[in-house]
């Protein structure tokens, strides 16, 4: 009998400080500078210390860093093709040096590991980003991810354990490298194909599971990977609750399911490298990868990656890893057999049936049934509880603009107009309001107006979740808060920007309380569009220029905008 692969390196790496110790170090961290990770780095520090990025000890230092942009490997020539660094802002960066110790924090402030700083720079993502991802086009989630949304400043140094993250949700399902592997020697199973998703399953993939563990007389573990939800898609439990679904339709004593948690890069062949090391660290001896694996579009339509780029760039590195990767076939549905099959072997003539994710997802925003061939009824009804037709989910509408530019009247004139067609709660979140209620004690740094607009779009997105209707007309001038605001509120349902376009002339001609006046003598400081700037947005959903037309017409404007886009 074969046994479980070794982890990559042949060591599993296991971070964790006994028992024992923890209240000693507990007490002498008192000092340490804190850092509250975010949802990511949570991730990334959990694969860190449980030995799913095994051989990393820590977060890369730098030297490490630039070896595996540029070679795939660490500096000692280990394969590993996607850095793993922790991003801090330069505020904190200030705080701290090589041979400092920082204690890392979960989001209810509970000690997850203590991290000895070995490294602080300032990396160029830009040259990351073409690396990495091969492009800088931030329509790619993984470049705008590391172009807006990444701190100015790495720290690399190593971990050491204190509690595992706490996880609430299906127990059952979640594994750590060392469990599975013991899992699997329990079951007895050493052929094991891991079938990574970050989507629900459907038929198709469940024809393919069967077909490629049936030829390669292996047992199969469906494996989401759980880390940040995709806005795109569903969220992580409905993701589960649909596997859990199609569990039915596999062979009980032959299939698993374990949940791992990983926050995707979507580096494309970058990414299927990284992916087959943690799963070889996991016990894996197969896995399976697409051509859709990690497969993301740029801004001119194009996919960022080849068909086969992914296989063969494994195909440059397999002897380096004892996980095989298994090509998948496009499957298809044959109409005149009934059946799926592998789209290699349709013959001509016959009639076969596709649908992607994107055209699914399109459908059930539209309210249109899903055809039967595609899917399992029990996963339909699962997706459909979490990502209803438009017309039923909730919806922001985000007003930008400068002071004067019309864009609270607007906001108060479609919040009255919404509550006339009654269908839907609606609730106006406006700025000079918000500023009273909800961020009193802010003043009008960049970084206080940043802060109230990140309050406006958190409770936003809660309206949003709970199906209402939030309309905000902040100024918000900062594009990348906007972007922030736009990803917290798209998890849960739509998000339409207006910029609201009124020439600051006009904007000044309006202000009966002299604001402008004033910012233009230097009485008020760090006045938006005088002597700070405002980052116009680069493709709102709707732009308005109020300088000739009423609010009545602006407002039927914006409810022909949201009934095009199916959200009224």
């Amino acid at each position: 009998m074969n046994k479980i692969p070794q982890p990559h390196r042949g060591q599993l790496i296991d971070l964790y400080m006994a028992s024992d110790s923890i209240p000693e170090y507990r007490e002498s961290s008192k000092d340490n500078v804190d850092l509250v990770l975010t949802q990511r780095q949570l991730c990334d520090t959990e694969s860190l210390l449980n030995g799913a990025f095994s051989p990393l000890t820590g977060f890369l230092d730098r030297e490490n860093y630039t070896s595996v942009l540029k070679n795939m490997t660490l500096s000692d020539g280990t394969l590993w093709p996607i850095p793993i660094v922790l991003d801090v802002s330069a505020e904190f960066a200030n705080t701290v040096e090589p041979g400092s110790k920082i204690t890392l924090l979960d989001h209810e402030n509970a000690l997850v590991a203590a991290m000895i700083i070995d490294d602080v720079w300032e990396p160029d993502k830009q040259l990351e980003a073409k690396l990495v991802f091969g492009t800088d086009d931030i329509n790619h989630p993984g470049v705008n991810q590391l172009l807006n949304h990444t701190e100015q400043f790495y720290l690399g140094g190593s971990l050491v354990g204190i509690e595992p993250p706490v996880h609430y949700d299906f127990i059952q399902h979640r594994y750590s490298p060392s469990r599975l592997r013991e899992e699997l020697q329990r079951r007895r199973w050493s052929k094991v194909i891991a079938f990574q998703t970050g989507n629900p399953l459907h038929q198709a993939q469940v024809e393919l599971i069967s077909a490629i563990s049936k030829k390669e007389e292996a047992n199969v573990v469906i494996n989401p990977a759980l880390g940040e939800d995709n806005p795109e898609t569903i969220d992580n439990f409905s993701i589960v609750r649909c596997c859990e679904e199609v569990m039915s339709y596999l062979p009980e004593q032959t299939t698993l399911l374990a949940l791992t948690t990983l926050a995707t890069r979507y580096a494309g062949p970058r990414e299927v490298l990284w992916h087959a090391i943690i799963k070889q660290n996991y016990g894996f001896s197969h896995m399976i990868a697409g051509a859709g694996h990690a497969r993301v579009r740029l801004s001119n339509g194009e996919f960022a990656y080849a068909d086969d780029a992914a296989w063969k760039l494994y195909q440059q590195h397999k002897t380096k890893l004892e996980l095989k990767i298994i090509q998948a076939p496009e499957m298809v549905y044959n109409s005149d057999k009934t059946m799926y099959m592998v789209a290699d072997e349709v013959r001509e003539g016959q009639t076969i049936l596709r649908m992607d994710n994107k055209t699914f997802y399109t459908r059930l925003s539209d309210g249109l049934e899903i055809p039967p061939w595609f899917s399992f009824p029990e996963v339909i009804s699962r997706i459909i509880q979490a990502y209803p037709p438009k017309k039923e989910r909730g919806i922001t509408v985000f007003f930008t603009g400068l002071s004067g530019s019309g864009k609270s009247t607007l906001a108060k004139a479609l919040t009255v107009k919404m509550l006339e067609l009654g269908n839907r709660s609606v609730t106006l979140l406006d700025g000079d309001e918000v500023r009273q209620n909800l961020s009193s004690e802010l003043g009008f740094s960049k970084t206080h107006r940043n802060l109230n607009v990140v309050r406006i779009g958190y409770v936003a997105s809660e309206i949003t979740k709970a199906g209402g209707i939030a309309i905000c007309a902040p100024i918000a001038p900062y594009a990348e808060t906007r972007s922030t605001v736009r990803g917290m509120i798209r998890k849960y349902g739509g998000f339409i920007e207006i910029h609201v376009s009124t020439p600051i002339e006009t904007c000044e001609a309006r202000d009966r309380k002299g604001l402008y006046a004033k910012a233009r003598q230097g009485i008020i400081k760090e006045f938006t569009g005088i002597s700070d700037p405002y980052e116009e947005p680069v493709k709102p959903e709707l732009r308005i220029d109020t300088t000739n037309i009423s609010a009545p017409e602006a407002v039927n404007s914006i409810i022909l905008k949201l009934e095009s886009q199916g959200y009224i």
